[in-house]
């Protein structure tokens, strides 16, 4: 199979996992209606909560998590691909401690979980008009990064900030992947100045096709996303974005685009070692 039609969910999360839920079934169907083989959905996307401490007390253990039920429920009975957005979640490694993971699945058609990812990079940054983001003060990075199959191909997994560090990516395309998702809830200020370059950056680098659901609109604690959910191809062409407001973009896939980007631009097979030399 080389056809496929993708969706992406953009979603405004509030900070009650019950709230976001019906939500969140509701925009799934919307891409369901879309004819999605393949639908994706953003980072917080279950819980956009500001205070760290509140954050990780709602933060359930995995296998109590009700959007896990949803995800499994929604794949298996639509028969799709469901990457379910990010989960703030407590796990058996890290109960005697005050961090969580965010933490990413990957369903089949069947409703079993096949590849988990956790954000390996924190958003540690100071935007300047108290705008201050220390995610290693919640979460526990990742160390692994993740390539799935998936009919159509190889899907490498990334989260939001991961888009910054393209030796990521150039390892994931190395790995197979010939399509890259990093689901994000990416600020209001940083989405507004970088965003799309880096999104289709990633696609140019690798020849991959992007698919990144976003988080978009107001949150509770003054914390604002940017949204624009995006589908990009190989050559870096933007084949839906999602605007500022929820709702759901799609776009018809075609892995042979791949292919073809590739040989024209084989940067992939150019990779050389070098010394690095300061004088």
């Amino acid at each position: 199979m080389t056809n496929f039609i993708a969706a992406c969910v953009q979603h405004n999360a509030t900070e009650n996992i019950e709230t976001n839920l019906p939500i969140v079934k509701d925009l799934i169907h919307l891409a369901l209606d879309q004819k999605a083989d393949f639908i994706a959905l953003p980072e917080c996307v279950s819980l956009m909560e500001p205070n760290q401490d509140y954050l990780i007390q709602k933060a359930p253990e995995e296998r109590e998590h009700p959007f896990l039920e949803l995800y499994e429920n929604e794949a298996k009975k639509s028969k799709i691909w469901l990457l379910g957005g990010t989960l703030a979640i407590k796990s058996k490694n890290n109960l005697g401690h005050n961090k969580i993971f965010n933490r990413l699945y990957l369903f089949n058609p069947l409703g079993k979980i096949v590849a988990k990812y956790d954000k390996i990079h924190m958003f540690d940054v100071n935007l300047g008009n108290g705008l201050v983001y220390s995610e290693s003060e919640t979460y526990e990075a990742g160390n692994r990064a993740v390539v799935a199959n998936i009919p159509w191909g190889k899907l490498g997994l990334s989260i939001c900030y991961d888009i910054r560090f393209p030796n990521l990516y150039r390892d994931l395309a190395h790995a197979g992947a010939n399509i890259l998702c990093a689901p994000a809830a990416f600020t209001k200020v940083t989405g507004e100045a970088h965003w799309h370059i880096l999104q289709r950056a990633r696609a140019i680098e690798t020849g991959s096709f992007i698919i990144s659901p976003a988080l978009c609109g107001s949150h509770s604690g003054g914390k604002e996303t940017y949204g624009h959910s995006l589908i990009i191809d190989p050559w870096g062409k933007i084949l839906a974005d999602g605007g500022e407001g929820p709702g759901v973009i799609s776009a018809k896939i075609d892995m042979n685009k791949v292919n073809e980007v590739r040989a024209k631009i084989p940067s992939l097979q150019h990779d050389r070692t070098f010394t690095l030399e300061t004088v």
